[in-house]
């Protein structure tokens, strides 16, 4: 056992790790792009800018959340700090949401009244921008937590835009198509949009206490019922608190005739078959078809 919570221990630090590293780049890169969009002249790369000063609220956010994952339930949490993800993903997504408009009524006027970037800045930028956001990526992959899964698709979508800008920018160099970066500058603001509502909706399904849709209750139900001794299932309940974390509640009524013995039993293989679903905190009550004829009444 305490082999197995060194390796968790381990694995925990090298997560953190890997998203600090991660937030250190990003937040620098930001700083640059900053720079680099107001003396290109490039919406495209200030929308990047704003996009990366969000990711690293995020990273920060994540990192945070890393560190006091392994805080255990009190007085004032029973279930932990997990679900304070949840708050910090709220947050994030209206800064990016605010970032986004004033990105997109930007990218209007300039399609307007195009302005002429400075295309070999963009350039520039755009190799290092895929440099460094791809190596942050590589590093965050080489991790399994929740957290870096996260981190790694954010930093995906960052490379992903920087190769968008570093294409258009060629184009720009031997072609005058000042309309080009405003029209890139959308396509991410859209990009993003999207996104964002997608982890907004994925947020209102956790508060709202939806199954996780990876889990086949249905299915989970009947296997329990299987077992030898249940009689039925009743008060099934099933819930996640930030995505990756799952909660199992049920009643279990047994026949009249099993003993203690049997029960834990019944007990280790409902956790088993819980387990199997990537569900790791089951609570389970028994009663026997009398007992719970005797509650109703």
């Amino acid at each position: 056992m305490g082999h197995n919570h060194s390796h968790h221990d381990h694995a925990h630090d090298a997560a953190a790790k890997n998203i600090f590293l991660a937030l250190v780049l990003n937040l620098g890169f930001a700083v640059i792009e900053l720079f680099g969009g107001i003396y290109t002249n490039s919406v495209a790369i200030l929308s990047d800018a704003l996009h990366d000063f969000g990711d690293a609220f995020s990273l920060g956010a994540a990192w945070y959340l890393q560190k006091i994952s392994k805080r255990p339930r009190d007085h004032f949490y029973s279930y932990g700090y997990r679900r304070f993800s949840l708050l910090g993903a709220l947050v994030v997504s209206a800064v990016l949401l605010v970032g986004v408009a004033l990105v997109i009524r930007e990218s209007l006027e300039r399609l307007m009244h195009p302005e002429a970037a400075n295309a070999k800045g963009m350039f520039v930028l755009a190799i290092l921008g895929i440099a460094v956001n791809g190596f942050a990526a590589i590093r965050v992959k080489r991790g399994h937590s929740h957290n870096e899964r996260a981190v790694y698709l954010h930093l995906l979508e960052d490379v992903l835009g920087w190769i968008a800008v570093f294409i258009s920018s060629i184009f720009m160099i031997y072609f005058n198509l000042p309309f080009l970066d405003p029209l890139i500058s959308l396509a991410i603001a859209v990009y993003i949009l999207v996104n964002v509502f997608r982890n907004v909706r994925g947020v209102v399904k956790i508060l709202l206490m939806e199954v996780p849709n990876h889990i086949h209750l249905a299915e989970l139900e009947k296997s329990i019922h299987a077992l030898k001794h249940v009689k039925a299932v009743d008060d099934l309940h099933l819930w996640t608190l930030d995505g990756a974390n799952h909660v199992l509640t049920l009643q279990v009524i047994v026949s009249e005739s099993i003993t203690f013995q049997g029960l834990k039993k019944i007990k280790r293989q409902i956790r088993s078959l819980a387990e199997a679903q990537s569900i790791h905190h089951s609570t389970i009550e028994f009663c026997t078809a009398k007992e719970e004829r005797a509650q109703e009444h």
